[in-house]
Protein backbone atom coordinates (compact mmCIF):
# COMPACT_ATOMS: atom_id res chain seq x y z
CA UNK A 1 0.00 0.00 0.00
CA UNK A 2 1.38 3.35 -1.02
CA UNK A 3 2.11 6.16 1.70
CA UNK A 4 1.66 9.96 1.24
CA UNK A 5 5.18 10.34 1.64
CA UNK A 6 6.36 7.76 -1.58
CA UNK A 7 4.75 10.33 -3.81
CA UNK A 8 2.56 7.67 -5.97
CA UNK A 9 1.68 9.03 -9.69
CA UNK A 10 -2.16 9.75 -10.35
CA UNK A 11 -2.99 9.77 -14.21
CA UNK A 12 -4.62 11.74 -16.28
CA UNK A 13 -7.22 9.20 -16.37
CA UNK A 14 -7.07 8.77 -12.61
CA UNK A 15 -7.77 12.14 -12.48
CA UNK A 16 -10.70 12.63 -14.83
CA UNK A 17 -12.11 8.90 -12.49
CA UNK A 18 -11.64 11.35 -9.45
CA UNK A 19 -12.88 14.44 -10.86
CA UNK A 20 -16.13 12.52 -12.19
CA UNK A 21 -16.47 11.30 -8.84
CA UNK A 22 -16.36 14.63 -7.41
CA UNK A 23 -19.07 15.59 -9.76
CA UNK A 24 -22.17 13.46 -8.68
CA UNK A 25 -22.57 15.00 -5.11
CA UNK A 26 -22.02 18.24 -5.90
CA UNK A 27 -24.92 17.87 -9.09
CA UNK A 28 -26.96 16.88 -6.07
CA UNK A 29 -26.67 20.02 -4.69
CA UNK A 30 -28.92 22.14 -7.35
CA UNK A 31 -30.53 19.36 -9.42
CA UNK A 32 -33.35 18.73 -7.35
CA UNK A 33 -34.24 22.63 -7.13
CA UNK A 34 -35.95 22.39 -10.49
CA UNK A 35 -38.17 19.13 -9.00
CA UNK A 36 -39.23 20.26 -5.60
CA UNK A 37 -42.73 21.48 -7.84
CA UNK A 38 -43.01 17.45 -9.15
CA UNK A 39 -42.27 15.99 -5.91
CA UNK A 40 -44.47 17.74 -3.75
CA UNK A 41 -47.54 17.01 -6.17
CA UNK A 42 -45.96 13.62 -6.06
CA UNK A 43 -45.39 12.71 -2.82
CA UNK A 44 -47.69 15.12 -1.14
CA UNK A 45 -44.93 17.28 0.38
CA UNK A 46 -45.28 20.66 2.50
CA UNK A 47 -43.19 23.27 1.82
CA UNK A 48 -41.32 22.80 5.28
CA UNK A 49 -40.49 18.71 4.21
CA UNK A 50 -39.24 20.10 1.32
CA UNK A 51 -36.95 22.47 2.58
CA UNK A 52 -36.14 19.73 5.16
CA UNK A 53 -35.11 17.58 1.85
CA UNK A 54 -32.88 20.25 0.66
CA UNK A 55 -31.51 20.93 4.29
CA UNK A 56 -30.97 17.18 5.28
CA UNK A 57 -28.56 16.34 2.07
CA UNK A 58 -26.35 19.18 3.54
CA UNK A 59 -26.61 18.91 7.18
CA UNK A 60 -24.82 15.09 6.42
CA UNK A 61 -22.69 16.36 3.82
CA UNK A 62 -21.05 18.78 6.03
CA UNK A 63 -21.36 17.17 9.28
CA UNK A 64 -19.66 13.69 7.91
CA UNK A 65 -16.61 15.35 5.72
CA UNK A 66 -14.04 16.06 8.18
CA UNK A 67 -14.59 12.50 9.72
CA UNK A 68 -14.96 11.17 5.78
CA UNK A 69 -11.23 13.09 5.52
CA UNK A 70 -9.87 11.47 8.69
CA UNK A 71 -11.09 7.64 7.35
CA UNK A 72 -9.58 8.03 4.02
CA UNK A 73 -5.84 9.38 5.64
CA UNK A 74 -6.28 6.08 8.19
CA UNK A 75 -7.84 3.49 6.00
CA UNK A 76 -6.73 4.54 2.52
CA UNK A 77 -7.63 7.04 0.57
CA UNK A 78 -9.01 5.23 -2.80
CA UNK A 79 -10.65 2.45 -0.25
CA UNK A 80 -12.93 5.29 1.23
CA UNK A 81 -13.48 7.12 -1.82
CA UNK A 82 -15.26 3.55 -3.27
CA UNK A 83 -17.31 3.38 -0.61
CA UNK A 84 -18.62 6.04 -0.70
CA UNK A 85 -19.05 6.25 -4.27
CA UNK A 86 -21.05 2.59 -3.94
CA UNK A 87 -23.33 4.29 -0.85
CA UNK A 88 -24.02 7.13 -2.95
CA UNK A 89 -25.40 4.79 -5.59
CA UNK A 90 -27.76 2.83 -3.32
CA UNK A 91 -28.84 6.25 -1.94
CA UNK A 92 -29.59 7.47 -4.91
CA UNK A 93 -31.74 4.42 -6.05
CA UNK A 94 -33.80 4.62 -2.31
CA UNK A 95 -34.20 8.32 -3.67
CA UNK A 96 -35.40 6.83 -6.95
CA UNK A 97 -38.14 4.42 -5.83
CA UNK A 98 -39.04 6.64 -2.61
CA UNK A 99 -42.91 6.18 -1.94
CA UNK A 100 -43.58 8.56 0.76
CA UNK A 101 -41.62 12.07 1.94
CA UNK A 102 -39.76 10.60 5.02
CA UNK A 103 -38.37 7.70 3.40
CA UNK A 104 -36.95 10.37 0.64
CA UNK A 105 -35.89 12.61 3.82
CA UNK A 106 -33.98 9.50 4.98
CA UNK A 107 -32.34 8.38 1.46
CA UNK A 108 -31.19 12.23 1.05
CA UNK A 109 -29.23 12.35 4.68
CA UNK A 110 -27.90 8.74 3.16
CA UNK A 111 -27.13 10.35 0.14
CA UNK A 112 -25.34 13.07 1.97
CA UNK A 113 -23.04 11.07 4.04
CA UNK A 114 -22.08 9.28 1.62
CA UNK A 115 -20.64 12.30 -0.73
CA UNK A 116 -18.59 14.03 2.33
CA UNK A 117 -16.82 9.74 2.11
CA UNK A 118 -16.07 10.67 -0.82
CA UNK A 119 -15.21 14.32 -1.73
CA UNK A 120 -12.05 14.85 0.61
CA UNK A 121 -10.20 11.96 -0.96
CA UNK A 122 -10.66 13.44 -4.20
CA UNK A 123 -8.40 16.74 -3.01
CA UNK A 124 -6.24 14.86 -0.45
CA UNK A 125 -5.20 12.22 -3.36
CA UNK A 126 -4.16 15.37 -5.64
CA UNK A 127 -2.31 16.89 -2.80
CA UNK A 128 -0.14 14.17 -2.18
CA UNK A 129 -0.22 12.54 -5.45
CA UNK A 130 0.95 15.57 -7.86
CA UNK A 131 3.68 18.77 -7.69
CA UNK A 132 4.19 21.62 -9.73
CA UNK A 133 2.25 22.47 -12.43
CA UNK A 134 0.45 19.20 -12.76
CA UNK A 135 -0.52 20.31 -9.68
CA UNK A 136 -1.84 22.97 -10.46
CA UNK A 137 -3.48 21.76 -13.36
CA UNK A 138 -5.30 19.08 -11.23
CA UNK A 139 -6.57 22.08 -8.99
CA UNK A 140 -7.64 24.18 -11.83
CA UNK A 141 -9.93 21.06 -13.06
CA UNK A 142 -10.93 20.62 -9.54
CA UNK A 143 -12.31 23.95 -9.35
CA UNK A 144 -13.86 23.97 -12.41
CA UNK A 145 -15.76 20.76 -12.16
CA UNK A 146 -17.27 21.65 -8.58
CA UNK A 147 -18.28 25.18 -10.32
CA UNK A 148 -19.81 23.73 -13.86
CA UNK A 149 -21.44 20.73 -11.33
CA UNK A 150 -23.82 23.61 -9.73
CA UNK A 151 -25.43 24.65 -12.86
CA UNK A 152 -24.99 20.88 -14.53
CA UNK A 153 -27.71 20.14 -12.02
CA UNK A 154 -30.08 22.88 -12.45
CA UNK A 155 -29.32 22.50 -16.33
CA UNK A 156 -29.55 18.72 -16.22
CA UNK A 157 -32.48 18.87 -13.39
CA UNK A 158 -34.72 20.88 -15.65
CA UNK A 159 -34.41 18.86 -18.54
CA UNK A 160 -34.66 15.41 -16.81
CA UNK A 161 -38.21 16.74 -15.30
CA UNK A 162 -39.60 18.36 -18.49
CA UNK A 163 -38.58 14.72 -20.80
CA UNK A 164 -40.56 12.51 -18.39
CA UNK A 165 -38.52 9.70 -19.65
CA UNK A 166 -40.03 6.42 -19.12
CA UNK A 167 -42.28 7.99 -16.99
CA UNK A 168 -40.27 8.42 -14.29
CA UNK A 169 -40.70 12.16 -13.91
CA UNK A 170 -38.72 13.68 -11.03
CA UNK A 171 -37.27 10.18 -9.78
CA UNK A 172 -34.89 10.15 -12.91
CA UNK A 173 -32.79 13.26 -11.16
CA UNK A 174 -31.56 10.87 -8.53
CA UNK A 175 -31.68 7.27 -10.73
CA UNK A 176 -29.12 9.27 -13.18
CA UNK A 177 -26.64 8.80 -11.02
CA UNK A 178 -26.61 4.63 -10.90
CA UNK A 179 -24.87 4.59 -14.60
CA UNK A 180 -21.93 6.91 -13.28
CA UNK A 181 -21.73 5.14 -10.05
CA UNK A 182 -21.09 2.04 -11.74
CA UNK A 183 -18.58 3.03 -14.38
CA UNK A 184 -16.33 5.25 -11.63
CA UNK A 185 -16.17 1.91 -9.73
CA UNK A 186 -14.88 0.39 -12.40
CA UNK A 187 -11.71 2.34 -13.30
CA UNK A 188 -11.55 3.67 -9.86
CA UNK A 189 -9.15 0.71 -8.92
CA UNK A 190 -7.00 0.47 -11.78
CA UNK A 191 -6.58 4.30 -12.20
CA UNK A 192 -6.50 5.92 -8.88
CA UNK A 193 -3.52 5.03 -6.40
CA UNK A 194 -3.62 4.44 -3.37
CA UNK A 195 -2.98 6.73 -0.54
CA UNK A 196 -2.59 7.41 3.03
CA UNK A 197 -1.01 8.43 6.46
CA UNK A 198 2.23 6.00 7.25
CA UNK A 199 0.47 5.70 10.86
CA UNK A 200 -3.54 5.85 11.71
CA UNK A 201 -4.65 7.89 14.06
CA UNK A 202 -7.43 7.25 16.56
CA UNK A 203 -10.88 8.86 15.71
CA UNK A 204 -12.02 11.89 17.34
CA UNK A 205 -15.12 11.32 18.88
CA UNK A 206 -15.88 14.41 21.05
CA UNK A 207 -14.94 16.80 17.94
CA UNK A 208 -16.95 14.76 15.66
CA UNK A 209 -20.01 15.27 17.92
CA UNK A 210 -19.36 18.68 19.13
CA UNK A 211 -18.95 19.74 14.91
CA UNK A 212 -22.43 17.58 14.34
CA UNK A 213 -24.27 19.72 16.80
CA UNK A 214 -23.10 22.92 15.66
CA UNK A 215 -24.35 22.88 12.03
CA UNK A 216 -27.28 21.06 12.46
CA UNK A 217 -27.80 23.75 14.94
CA UNK A 218 -27.18 26.67 12.00
CA UNK A 219 -28.02 25.24 8.87
CA UNK A 220 -31.15 23.63 9.87
CA UNK A 221 -32.73 26.39 11.66
CA UNK A 222 -31.49 28.71 8.72
CA UNK A 223 -32.93 25.96 5.97
CA UNK A 224 -36.34 26.35 7.99
CA UNK A 225 -36.53 29.61 9.22
CA UNK A 226 -38.49 31.77 7.10
CA UNK A 227 -40.77 28.95 6.39
CA UNK A 228 -41.87 28.82 10.35
CA UNK A 229 -41.70 32.49 10.45
CA UNK A 230 -38.96 32.16 12.72
CA UNK A 231 -40.10 30.63 15.62
CA UNK A 232 -38.19 29.83 19.23
CA UNK A 233 -37.55 26.45 17.71
CA UNK A 234 -36.08 28.06 14.90
CA UNK A 235 -34.04 31.06 16.90
CA UNK A 236 -33.01 29.01 19.84
CA UNK A 237 -30.25 26.53 18.47
CA UNK A 238 -28.83 29.49 16.77
CA UNK A 239 -27.78 30.99 19.80
CA UNK A 240 -26.99 27.39 21.51
CA UNK A 241 -24.05 27.20 18.37
CA UNK A 242 -21.65 29.86 19.60
CA UNK A 243 -20.81 28.11 22.94
CA UNK A 244 -20.77 24.95 21.03
CA UNK A 245 -17.83 26.74 18.82
CA UNK A 246 -16.13 27.96 21.72
CA UNK A 247 -16.42 24.38 23.32
CA UNK A 248 -15.38 22.77 20.20
CA UNK A 249 -12.40 24.74 19.99
CA UNK A 250 -11.12 24.13 23.53
CA UNK A 251 -12.08 20.18 23.11
CA UNK A 252 -9.26 20.27 19.97
CA UNK A 253 -6.81 22.42 21.92
CA UNK A 254 -7.11 19.46 24.67
CA UNK A 255 -6.44 16.78 21.87
CA UNK A 256 -3.89 18.28 20.49
CA UNK A 257 -1.64 19.08 23.42
CA UNK A 258 -2.13 15.09 24.88
CA UNK A 259 -0.81 14.25 21.71
CA UNK A 260 -3.88 13.18 19.80
CA UNK A 261 -4.85 13.89 16.54
CA UNK A 262 -8.02 16.04 16.75
CA UNK A 263 -10.87 16.03 13.70
CA UNK A 264 -10.14 19.82 13.14
CA UNK A 265 -6.27 20.45 14.12
CA UNK A 266 -5.35 23.93 15.75
CA UNK A 267 -2.35 23.65 14.21
CA UNK A 268 -3.67 24.32 10.72
CA UNK A 269 -6.15 26.63 11.88
CA UNK A 270 -2.72 28.76 13.08
CA UNK A 271 -1.71 28.88 9.45
CA UNK A 272 -2.81 32.09 7.84
CA UNK A 273 -3.54 30.07 4.61
CA UNK A 274 -5.76 28.21 5.84
CA UNK A 275 -7.82 30.48 8.11
CA UNK A 276 -8.39 32.85 4.94
CA UNK A 277 -9.35 30.02 2.88
CA UNK A 278 -12.10 29.68 5.44
CA UNK A 279 -13.28 33.31 5.19
CA UNK A 280 -13.09 32.75 1.42
CA UNK A 281 -15.48 29.69 1.98
CA UNK A 282 -17.91 31.52 3.70
CA UNK A 283 -18.03 34.56 2.10
CA UNK A 284 -17.82 33.26 -1.67
CA UNK A 285 -19.66 30.00 -1.93
CA UNK A 286 -22.93 31.69 0.74
CA UNK A 287 -22.58 34.45 -2.26
CA UNK A 288 -22.76 31.84 -4.91
CA UNK A 289 -25.38 29.53 -3.50
CA UNK A 290 -27.49 32.73 -2.65
CA UNK A 291 -27.12 33.79 -6.03
CA UNK A 292 -28.17 30.60 -7.90
CA UNK A 293 -31.23 30.55 -5.66
CA UNK A 294 -32.48 34.11 -6.02
CA UNK A 295 -32.09 34.27 -9.76
CA UNK A 296 -33.58 30.87 -10.56
CA UNK A 297 -36.57 31.68 -8.57
CA UNK A 298 -37.24 35.05 -10.13
CA UNK A 299 -36.67 34.05 -13.08
CA UNK A 300 -39.74 30.56 -13.15
CA UNK A 301 -41.36 32.66 -10.01
CA UNK A 302 -41.37 35.90 -11.22
CA UNK A 303 -40.89 36.32 -15.30
CA UNK A 304 -42.56 32.99 -15.83
CA UNK A 305 -40.05 30.73 -17.17
CA UNK A 306 -39.72 26.61 -17.24
CA UNK A 307 -37.67 24.74 -15.16
CA UNK A 308 -35.82 23.80 -18.52
CA UNK A 309 -35.59 27.56 -19.97
CA UNK A 310 -34.75 28.73 -16.17
CA UNK A 311 -31.82 26.27 -16.23
CA UNK A 312 -30.75 27.20 -20.00
CA UNK A 313 -30.25 30.55 -18.91
CA UNK A 314 -27.28 29.52 -16.68
CA UNK A 315 -25.30 27.42 -19.78
CA UNK A 316 -23.17 30.65 -20.96
CA UNK A 317 -21.88 30.99 -17.44
CA UNK A 318 -21.02 27.75 -17.00
CA UNK A 319 -19.03 27.69 -20.36
CA UNK A 320 -17.31 31.01 -19.26
CA UNK A 321 -16.82 29.28 -15.97
CA UNK A 322 -15.00 26.45 -17.74
CA UNK A 323 -13.06 28.68 -19.71
CA UNK A 324 -11.75 30.60 -16.57
CA UNK A 325 -10.82 27.13 -14.67
CA UNK A 326 -8.43 26.36 -17.13
CA UNK A 327 -7.08 29.71 -17.19
CA UNK A 328 -6.87 29.97 -13.53
CA UNK A 329 -3.49 27.83 -13.45
CA UNK A 330 -0.87 29.41 -16.16
CA UNK A 331 -2.62 33.26 -14.08
CA UNK A 332 -1.44 31.82 -10.86
CA UNK A 333 2.00 30.86 -11.77
CA UNK A 334 2.46 34.52 -13.75
CA UNK A 335 0.49 36.77 -11.37
CA UNK A 336 0.22 35.11 -7.73
CA UNK A 337 -2.45 33.18 -6.02
CA UNK A 338 -3.89 36.27 -3.85
CA UNK A 339 -3.20 38.44 -7.39
CA UNK A 340 -5.70 35.98 -9.14
CA UNK A 341 -8.18 36.08 -6.38
CA UNK A 342 -8.43 39.98 -6.77
CA UNK A 343 -8.76 40.36 -9.85
CA UNK A 344 -11.70 37.37 -9.96
CA UNK A 345 -13.61 39.10 -6.97
CA UNK A 346 -13.49 42.28 -9.28
CA UNK A 347 -14.42 40.57 -12.68
CA UNK A 348 -17.23 38.74 -10.70
CA UNK A 349 -18.94 41.66 -9.05
CA UNK A 350 -18.46 43.73 -12.51
CA UNK A 351 -20.63 40.71 -13.79
CA UNK A 352 -22.97 41.37 -10.80
CA UNK A 353 -23.71 45.24 -11.63
CA UNK A 354 -23.64 44.43 -15.62
CA UNK A 355 -26.99 41.34 -14.69
CA UNK A 356 -28.45 44.58 -12.25
CA UNK A 357 -28.92 46.57 -15.44
CA UNK A 358 -29.86 44.16 -17.25
CA UNK A 359 -32.62 43.18 -15.36
CA UNK A 360 -33.62 46.45 -14.80
CA UNK A 361 -33.79 47.26 -18.98
CA UNK A 362 -35.57 43.92 -19.96
CA UNK A 363 -38.16 42.92 -16.83
CA UNK A 364 -40.67 41.79 -17.02
CA UNK A 365 -39.63 39.70 -20.65
CA UNK A 366 -35.83 38.83 -19.42
CA UNK A 367 -34.40 35.78 -21.97
CA UNK A 368 -31.79 33.42 -22.09
CA UNK A 369 -29.49 35.56 -24.44
CA UNK A 370 -30.13 39.21 -23.05
CA UNK A 371 -28.60 37.67 -19.65
CA UNK A 372 -25.51 36.01 -21.84
CA UNK A 373 -22.82 38.96 -21.50
CA UNK A 374 -23.65 39.48 -17.19
CA UNK A 375 -23.67 35.62 -16.75
CA UNK A 376 -20.43 34.99 -18.91
CA UNK A 377 -18.69 38.04 -16.81
CA UNK A 378 -19.77 36.25 -13.34
CA UNK A 379 -19.08 32.65 -14.13
CA UNK A 380 -15.65 33.66 -15.84
CA UNK A 381 -14.69 35.69 -11.92
CA UNK A 382 -16.20 32.79 -10.54
CA UNK A 383 -13.78 30.44 -11.93
CA UNK A 384 -10.56 32.21 -10.73
CA UNK A 385 -11.92 32.78 -7.21
CA UNK A 386 -12.56 29.14 -6.73
CA UNK A 387 -9.09 28.04 -8.02
CA UNK A 388 -7.37 30.64 -5.71
CA UNK A 389 -9.49 29.48 -3.16
CA UNK A 390 -8.48 25.64 -3.35
CA UNK A 391 -4.94 27.18 -4.05
CA UNK A 392 -4.43 29.47 -0.92
CA UNK A 393 -6.02 26.97 1.48
CA UNK A 394 -3.96 23.98 0.68
CA UNK A 395 -0.87 25.35 0.19
CA UNK A 396 0.78 25.11 3.82
CA UNK A 397 -0.92 22.20 4.53
CA UNK A 398 1.65 19.06 5.43
CA UNK A 399 1.01 16.00 3.01
CA UNK A 400 0.12 13.95 5.52
CA UNK A 401 -2.55 16.09 7.09
CA UNK A 402 -3.81 16.41 3.34
CA UNK A 403 -7.62 14.49 4.37
CA UNK A 404 -7.77 16.54 7.35
CA UNK A 405 -6.80 20.24 5.21
CA UNK A 406 -9.28 19.20 2.52
CA UNK A 407 -12.11 17.93 4.82
CA UNK A 408 -12.35 21.30 7.44
CA UNK A 409 -12.13 23.41 4.06
CA UNK A 410 -14.33 21.49 2.20
CA UNK A 411 -16.74 21.65 5.57
CA UNK A 412 -17.12 25.40 5.18
CA UNK A 413 -17.52 25.30 1.77
CA UNK A 414 -20.85 22.97 2.06
CA UNK A 415 -21.88 24.55 4.74
CA UNK A 416 -21.34 27.80 3.26
CA UNK A 417 -23.67 26.79 0.04
CA UNK A 418 -26.88 25.87 2.82
CA UNK A 419 -26.31 29.40 4.52
CA UNK A 420 -25.68 31.69 1.39
CA UNK A 421 -29.43 30.77 -0.05
CA UNK A 422 -30.87 30.49 3.74
CA UNK A 423 -29.11 34.70 3.73
CA UNK A 424 -29.89 35.94 0.31
CA UNK A 425 -33.28 34.15 0.48
CA UNK A 426 -34.41 35.97 3.34
CA UNK A 427 -33.24 39.08 2.19
CA UNK A 428 -35.55 38.41 -1.59
CA UNK A 429 -38.33 36.89 1.15
CA UNK A 430 -38.89 40.43 3.35
CA UNK A 431 -38.30 42.66 -0.21
CA UNK A 432 -40.41 40.49 -2.14
CA UNK A 433 -43.06 40.63 0.70
CA UNK A 434 -42.45 44.59 1.68
CA UNK A 435 -43.17 45.74 -2.49
CA UNK A 436 -44.42 43.32 -3.90
CA UNK A 437 -42.50 42.99 -6.93
CA UNK A 438 -40.04 40.30 -8.15
CA UNK A 439 -37.39 42.72 -9.64
CA UNK A 440 -37.42 44.92 -6.84
CA UNK A 441 -36.82 41.10 -4.49
CA UNK A 442 -33.85 40.00 -7.35
CA UNK A 443 -32.22 43.66 -6.92
CA UNK A 444 -32.25 43.13 -3.32
CA UNK A 445 -30.68 39.76 -3.02
CA UNK A 446 -28.04 40.90 -5.68
CA UNK A 447 -27.30 43.87 -3.61
CA UNK A 448 -26.54 41.76 -0.32
CA UNK A 449 -24.52 39.65 -2.47
CA UNK A 450 -22.16 42.70 -4.10
CA UNK A 451 -21.74 43.52 -0.45
CA UNK A 452 -20.49 40.52 0.77
CA UNK A 453 -18.29 40.22 -2.09
CA UNK A 454 -16.79 43.81 -1.24
CA UNK A 455 -15.64 42.27 1.76
CA UNK A 456 -13.94 39.33 0.28
CA UNK A 457 -12.37 41.52 -2.19
CA UNK A 458 -10.96 44.40 0.25
CA UNK A 459 -10.00 41.44 2.36
CA UNK A 460 -8.36 39.63 -0.03
CA UNK A 461 -5.90 42.84 -0.62
CA UNK A 462 -5.19 43.03 2.75
CA UNK A 463 -4.08 39.39 2.77
CA UNK A 464 -1.89 40.29 -0.37
CA UNK A 465 -0.52 42.97 1.67
CA UNK A 466 0.53 40.67 4.47
CA UNK A 467 1.44 37.77 2.79
CA UNK A 468 2.90 38.46 -0.81
CA UNK A 469 5.08 36.33 -2.23
CA UNK A 470 6.65 36.80 -5.74
CA UNK A 471 4.58 34.24 -8.44
CA UNK A 472 7.90 33.06 -9.35
CA UNK A 473 8.47 31.49 -5.67
CA UNK A 474 5.05 30.21 -5.71
CA UNK A 475 5.64 28.59 -8.72
CA UNK A 476 9.00 26.88 -7.57
CA UNK A 477 7.64 25.66 -4.13
CA UNK A 478 5.35 23.72 -6.72
CA UNK A 479 1.88 24.44 -4.08
CA UNK A 480 0.36 26.44 -6.99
Amino acid sequence: MTTSNSRPTLSHVGLGVLLAGQLLPQIDFSIVNVALDAIAHSLHASATELELMVAVYGVAFAVCLAMGGRLGDNYGRLRVFKIGVLLFGVASLLCGIASSMWFLLVARGLQGAAAALLVPQILATIHVSLTGHEHSRAIGFYGAIGGLAFIIGQVLGGFLVSADIAGMGWRSVFLVNLPVCAAILACAGRWIPETRRERAVSIDRPGTLLLTIIIACVLLPLSMGPSLHWSWPTVVPLFVAIPMVVLLWKTELRQELRGAFPLLPPTLMRLPSVRFGLLIAFLFFSSWSGFMFVVALTLQAGAGLSPLNSGNAFVAMGVAYFAGSLLSARSVLRFGRSQVLILGCAIQMSGLLALVVTLDRVWPHPGILNLVPATVIIGFGQAFIVGSFFRIGLSDVPADQAGAGSAMLSTVQQASFGLGSALLGVVFAQTLRHYGQYLDAALAGLAAEFCLMSVLLVSAIAYHNRHHRPAAVQAGAGLN
